[in-house]
């Protein structure tokens, strides 16, 4: 995965993800439409074979890339807890 910064303003962020999809951006965006400080947050793929996604952050009063990092690491704490879940059931 590599990531372009296209737009990065104190309250707007917009990066353009590249080698990823919907399954990796859906959460994120799900995730940053739950925390207080963001007003808006989309991702968009123009093409599903021919271009790379793009994620579009916009905050009230926070710094976006801040908003991402804090629901990165929200998103990673889920995922490990789901894994221990299911490393717990029995074959």
């Amino acid at each position: 995965m590599e990531i372009k910064i296209l737009k990065d303003r104190a309250k707007e962020l917009e990066l353009e993800i590249i080698g990823e999809d919907s399954t990796i951006l859906n959460p994120i965006k799900e995730k940053l439409l739950e925390r207080e400080n963001v007003v808006y947050a989309e991702y968009s793929i123009d093409h599903p074979i021919l271009s790379n996604p793009k994620l579009y952050i916009k905050t009230k009063n926070a710094n976006p890339k801040d908003e991402l990092k804090a629901v990165l690491k929200e998103l990673q704490k889920e995922f490990k807890s789901f894994r221990e879940q299911v490393e717990k059931i029995k074959s």
